[in-house]
């Protein structure tokens, strides 16, 4: 079925849950085995909204990161939900989430990750901040180390150029103060 880069034609997003973009990537551990980590990124604030590591790469990963992000934001209908054209994103439980939250779907085109670019750039933040010693050493490590790096560090200290070098949860903030002191005016 064929799925639009619906990025391609929307600017900058301007409120949160405009769009998330997800991806998955490949982490080491020390017994030469391979954890994966899905995540989806808010665009508007770089912010990590949902996330899961496991050691297989199934449709479940992604949902699992989806649900906790789904659960976590609650977005309104029209929610872009933008990924590469990896298997998982064509599954039946995840096409059942964007269904029953009325999400638009886009992806990039085969062979292009730089139309996935800023999931890619998480990605690369991550294993050069996070991944000093090469590996974790299990799972249970990479969950522990993981749930540290992103929610105790990169979503609330991690600064961003982008973002006038604010963290992803403080440019939110600003956002929504700013928000409110204009509904009182």
């Amino acid at each position: 079925m064929a799925c639009p880069n619906r990025l391609l034609e929307f600017g900058k997003p301007t409120v949160p849950n405009q769009v998330w973009v997800g991806d998955i990537t490949y982490l080491p551990l020390a017994d030469g085995k391979w954890a994966y980590l899905a995540s989806w990124l808010d665009l508007f604030s770089r912010r990590i909204v949902g996330w899961w590591v496991d050691k297989h790469m199934k449709e479940s990963l992604i949902v699992q990161a989806f649900d906790q992000a789904l659960k976590q934001r609650q977005p309104k209908p029209g929610l872009i939900v933008h990924s590469d054209r990896g298997g998982q994103y064509f599954g039946h439980s995840f096409r059942q989430r964007l269904d029953k939250w009325r999400c638009r779907q886009s992806m990039a085109e085969a062979k292009n990750p730089y139309q996935n670019a800023h999931a890619e750039s998480f990605w690369g933040r991550l294993k050069a901040e996070l991944l000093e010693d090469g590996c974790f050493m299990n799972l249970q490590d990479a969950r522990n180390e993981l749930f540290n790096y992103i929610e105790g560090h990169y979503n609330v200290r991690r600064l961003h150029s982008s973002l006038g070098y604010c963290s992803p949860i403080d440019f939110e903030n600003q956002f929504h103060r700013t928000v409110l002191l204009n509904s009182h005016k």
